[in-house]
């Protein structure tokens, strides 16, 4: 039931993006109760013209490789599922496809349940 999409600069290689995919989604399934095969995923990338970010807010310092993860999900984690949920993103982001963990950036938008449709125009879960 997430809905996953991922922003970045242009001129990474297939390999690199799908490893970005593969460990987001891996996180999704170890930590915030995803189920396999609930896969909704997205990459678009971007010109440096189009593609602003703060280099230094919060103290963090980010670079062009920063990755920012957009996720729709039900309100129905805990604040400390969500902490582990971010921390695992970053771990496995980490290891591949190498993005440093100051470059993660994740926004998590909740919502009803019934706001969603997987197809056939039925509210699955409503």
């Amino acid at each position: 039931m997430p809905l996953t999409r991922i922003s970045l600069l242009k001129g990474k290689s297939p390999e690199y993006r799908r490893a970005i995919l593969d460990s987001v989604y891996r996180a999704m399934i170890e930590t915030f109760d995803v189920p396999e095969d609930d896969r909704f995923m997205t990459i678009d990338e971007y010109e440096p013209d189009n593609f602003l970010y703060s280099k230094s807010y919060l103290g963090i310092a980010r670079d062009d490789d920063i990755v920012i993860i957009q996720i729709t999900a039900n309100n129905t984690r805990t604040l400390d599922k969500k902490k582990a949920f971010y921390a695992r993103i970053a771990e496995l982001l980490a290891k591949s496809p190498g993005v440093r963990p100051e470059n993660v950036f994740v926004n998590l938008v909740e919502v009803a349940k019934e706001n969603w449709s997987f197809g056939n125009g039925v509210a699955q879960y409503g």
